[in-house]
């Protein structure tokens, strides 16, 4: 995908593949690109520059975020796997949500170190041995191989408090109940109706002869997308969207959150552990369902355009110009290779 994105063009890049039809959202898309045509164009997107400075904005948060104090051994832990690199889709998400609706980055900051946090804690606790038993992350030996098995649980549980602490105290430029709506949001979206629930019922799921594709995508909704719907939601909340915003950008989210999904599972069967920086194939070992598993490559790849196009239908009412930093990673998540 090219790195300068005209938020216009990338609104029709994705075809419908019902049949090889147009869909007639394509068709509504065509005609917005017809209408901003008739205006001046403005330059093009530059999503690698934007990327760039959102993570810078977000590393220098999450560091300052998690001070190296006594006990060191717990803050070293946190930090290692918090600002060992990886992509900030989530903090991104937030911010540019937030941005869409008329809010300022510095609104969404704390919110999206917190989703960061909530994730990273996810990736430690998932890579534990009584989870994935994994060995690498990040290109990094894993949290539980450095500093111990009980450290990373304990380094994991203090980020996830840490996440909430940060929100409820560092959030400003928004009134409290919008605040207040927020934290409720972040819990439900990792509790026992989000990222755990997708975790519980994965872990049931081993060893299933039959696992259809419902099932899968309960796991998944729960697993995955629910962390990156609530990353949308908060900074569509804190950025002071109205009731029908928020709805657009909470199912363009869970496209999105489910688009992610499939794509990783295609990586891990069409990648090695070096292009991924962690383990490779560790689903297909394990025999666990996935969508190329129960669809074959071809047609999760057709899934995920399908899902891609569907987010970004959900952009449509909103500027062209301040939906573009959303579709781009919209596209980004679709076409990754890592």
């Amino acid at each position: 995908m090219s790195l300068l994105i005209n938020p216009l063009t990338t609104l029709i890049s994705v075809k419908h593949v019902h049949g090889g039809r147009q869909s007639k959202s394509k068709t509504r898309i065509s005609s917005l690109l017809t209408k901003q045509d008739q205006n001046p164009i403005s330059p093009p997107f530059d999503f690698r520059r934007y990327t760039l400075d959102k993570a810078e904005s977000v590393n220098r948060a999450l560091a300052a975020a998690v001070e190296m104090k006594e006990p060191l051994k717990i803050n070293e832990s946190m930090r290692y796997s918090l600002l060992a690199g990886g992509k900030r889709v989530r903090p991104m998400l937030c911010i540019a949500a937030c941005e869409l609706v008329g809010g300022d980055e510095s609104t969404a900051l704390p919110a999206a170190c917190a989703v960061e946090m909530i994730h990273t804690m996810s990736l430690m606790h998932d890579d534990l041995p009584c989870m994935d038993n994994d060995a690498l992350r990040r290109g990094k030996p894993t949290n539980h191989r450095v500093f111990g098995e009980e450290v990373a649980v304990l380094a994991g549980d203090a980020l996830l408090s840490l996440a909430f602490e940060h929100v409820a105290a560092a959030t400003r430029g928004a009134a409290a109940e919008r605040v207040v709506r927020v934290l409720g949001e972040l819990a439900r979206s990792i509790g026992a109706e989000g990222l755990v629930a997708g975790q519980v019922v994965d872990i049931c799921s081993e060893g299933m002869a039959e696992v259809g594709l419902e099932h899968l995508e309960f796991i998944h909704h729960h697993k995955t997308a629910a962390l990156l719907e609530g990353s949308v939601v908060l900074g569509a909340i804190l950025g002071g969207g109205d009731e029908d915003e928020v709805a657009k950008l909470r199912k363009f989210a869970k496209c999105i959150g489910l688009l992610f999904q499939v794509v990783d599972d295609v990586l891990d069967v069409t990648k090695s552990s070096a292009e991924l920086g962690k383990t490779a194939g560790k689903d297909l070992v394990a025999d666990k369902t996935t969508y190329p598993k129960l669809l074959g490559i071809q047609r999760s790849k057709e899934l995920a355009e399908e899902l891609n196009r569907e987010a970004q239908e959900q952009l449509l009412q909103f500027h062209p110009q301040k939906a573009a930093p959303l579709i781009a990673l919209a596209n980004y998540i679709a076409y990754r290779d890592n």
